[in-house]
């Protein structure tokens, strides 16, 4: 798996574990909600994992000033620091996930300065000419129509809704072809820990599932190895 798909800044993810480990280990360290699901791809099975740098959209108004004239491009810079590199650019719908956020042209800027990728709560143009850029896309469908006269960007490097899910400016994503989970970035070792021991032990239950006995387990005698 290519390092900079599966990378972060600072962390790399194993390459046998699934969004579902982590959403499992989410769920055992961590009360909120962190899954994220329906999301698409102009490239599915390229993975998605690093650390957020986040951008606000709300719907568009031509009276303000400062956050128009900054336009895409301001406010990328702004949420993407001066260290870009491996980090995810996490956008949030603006109340209109159907709306596009950007594409091809735009998010060139993502491949540019070495990010990991993208995630849109919206959707994204340009499938085709995205799914030939050096880093992985991840939104809530393809559009056609260009959406700057219905969301836009007001805010970086803030905390964003994505689905339901908060994200944190930090945070790691990552998303595959089941879906998406957000980490905090202070628990992160820990969650990637304890998905690695639950794959482990998925692993771990073949041979006994392979060898088990349904008359015992139809008539009780047997207790399931899973639940």
């Amino acid at each position: 798996m290519d390092e900079q798909t599966r990378s972060g800044a600072r962390r790399v993810l194993p390459d046998d574990l699934s969004c579902a480990d982590l959403v499992d280990a989410m769920t055992r360290l961590h009360q909120h909600r962190a899954d994220i699901l329906d999301l698409v791809s102009p490239t599915p099975g390229r993975p998605l994992f690093g650390p957020a740098a986040t951008l606000a959209y709300l719907p568009y108004r031509d009276d303000l000033e400062e956050g128009n004239r900054l336009g895409f491009a301001g406010w990328f810079y702004r949420a993407v620091g001066r260290e870009p590199a491996g980090k995810v650019l996490v956008m949030s719908s603006g109340g209109h996930p159907d709306a596009s956020h950007g594409g091809a042209t735009k998010l060139s800027r993502v491949a540019n300065n070495g990010l990991a990728g993208v995630l849109a709560d919206g959707r994204l143009r340009d499938f085709g000419e995205l799914a030939e850029a050096d880093f992985a896309t991840w939104c809530t469908g393809e559009a056609t129509r260009w959406g700057g006269d219905t969301v836009a960007p007001y805010a970086a490097d803030v905390p964003v809704q994505v689905c339901g899910v908060t994200v944190v400016p930090g945070d790691y994503v990552f998303a595959d072809r089941s879906g998406a989970v957000v980490v905090p970035e202070a628990s992160v070792d820990r969650v990637l820990a304890e998905a690695e021991r639950i794959r482990s032990a998925d692993q771990g239950f073949l041979p006994t599932i392979r060898s088990e006995n349904p008359d015992q387990l139809r008539q009780g005698d047997t207790r399931s190895t899973e639940r």
